[in-house]
């Protein structure tokens, strides 16, 4: 048996069900899901009728690198969304979304053998990042997170707080933009201090952006792609951006998404991809050109989100710390008292609302100031819809003064 499956944790779901398995929610109300960042919207037809039409491709296998078509397509949509060239034969490669992805990238890039190998991730985060980094035999190391006061995005990753030592044996950098939970984007400034980081030091920055199509702003995030074609670096290197279509395109189960950047990077995941049996399905290529091909279902998409936000949030903010994030469909909620798990435990025990402790989402960092940067915050995905969100909201604010 792998000795490191050992050093896994168990995934936040897993340890809410353990947390609340005493708990016989109240019947008097019918459930609500706000804990799993689940798209529900319906999916758009054209991605159905795309499906459809290409069944007669299960006669074949498909190659890792993708179709043509599809790759073409992929970088259609990035010039048109971010202003940026790619070469679809080397510089784009289709993956069975970003989760998989994120996982499979560092089983390409760490090399163990180094002493000290490290994986640096934000705190709180998306435990894929931690589980990739162990299980490639590196160590990880967290960056903390801005409070809302600090004058900066609100809990965006704090890059002074990093030691130059921990930045020295960084081998792969993870970042999300808009981040996963707190919604934050980074800046261009931000992203000129980890470029110059990554050129001093050799590491790999990994751009998960699958949240980048639904904000609430007009201005829409900028993309790490975008960030390195401003700041002059044409060859993207030790850049790679990662997204799927799961939350643009309201497809989940589609299992399908994007890597691009650094075309030596993109060779070696190939490779490694190779081996690793994931080719995309020939149906799923097909659905994904017409999804990336189509921004109308993307608009009505993020109009949805919009709705939810601009009802839910002034609703919850004398009751709760909670402001619009900058993009992505969470609210990133402060709870009175601090015990974010024992505010979440009632709230489903007394109204049958389902949230996710922020503590959960993050690790405890000794010597840190808060040392778990999620704790006393829970987050909202506001996947349901519309009328359940709202009655969400009222059994929220409810249940809050009810502990005043």
């Amino acid at each position: 048996m792998n000795p490191r499956l050992a050093r896994l944790h168990p995934y936040p779901f897993e340890r809410w069900r353990e947390l609340t398995r005493d708990i016989v929610p109240n019947p008097a109300f019918e459930p609500v899901g706000l804990g799993i960042g689940e798209p529900r919207h319906a999916t758009p037809a054209l991605i159905e009728q795309a499906l459809l039409r290409a069944l007669p491709t299960l006669s074949n296998y498909p190659a890792t690198i993708g179709e043509p078509a599809l790759r073409e397509a992929i970088a259609g949509w990035v010039q048109r969304r971010y202003g940026v060239s790619l070469d679809p034969a080397a510089e784009v490669l289709p993956v069975n979304g970003s989760r998989e992805a994120l996982f499979a990238l560092a089983q390409t890039v760490v090399d163990p053998t180094r002493p000290g190998a490290t994986v640096l991730c934000p705190n709180p985060f998306y435990q894929i990042y931690e589980g990739a980094a162990l299980l490639a035999g590196a160590e990880t190391a967290f960056v903390p997170n801005h409070g809302a006061a600090s004058g900066r995005s609100a809990y965006a990753p704090d890059w002074e707080a990093v030691d130059a030592a921990t930045w020295a044996r960084t081998q792969l950098l993870y970042v999300c933009s808009p981040g996963n939970p707190t919604g934050a984007v980074m800046s261009l400034a931000e992203w000129r201090q980890l470029f110059e980081l990554s050129d001093r030091h050799g590491f790999v920055i990994a751009s998960d952006e699958c949240y980048s199509e639904i904000y609430v702003r007009d201005e829409p995030p900028l993309g790490s792609l975008q960030a390195a074609r401003a700041l002059g670096r044409d060859d993207f290197r030790n850049l790679v951006a990662l997204t799927s279509l799961s939350k643009r395109s309201n497809v989940p189960g589609l299992r399908a998404g994007f890597a691009a950047g650094d075309r030596r990077l993109l060779k070696a995941f190939l490779l490694y991809r190779t081996y690793h049996g994931s080719a995309m399905g020939g149906l799923v290529q097909r659905a994904s050109i017409a999804a990336w091909g189509d921004e109308a279902h993307v608009v009505a998409n993020r109009d949805l989100y919009r709705a939810k936000f601009a009802q839910l949030t002034p609703r919850l903010a004398p009751v709760l710390d909670v402001a619009l994030p900058d993009a992505g469909f969470y609210l990133w909620a402060g709870v009175p008292g601090g015990d974010d798990i024992g505010y979440a435990r009632g709230l489903l025990a007394q109204y049958n609302v389902a949230v996710l402790p922020g503590s959960l989402l993050a690790r405890d960092v000794p010597g840190r100031s808060p040392s778990n940067p999620g704790r006393g915050r829970i987050r909202l995905a506001l996947v349901a819809p519309l009328d359940d969100c709202l009655a969400a909201a009222e059994r929220i604010v409810a249940y809050t003064e009810s502990l005043r």
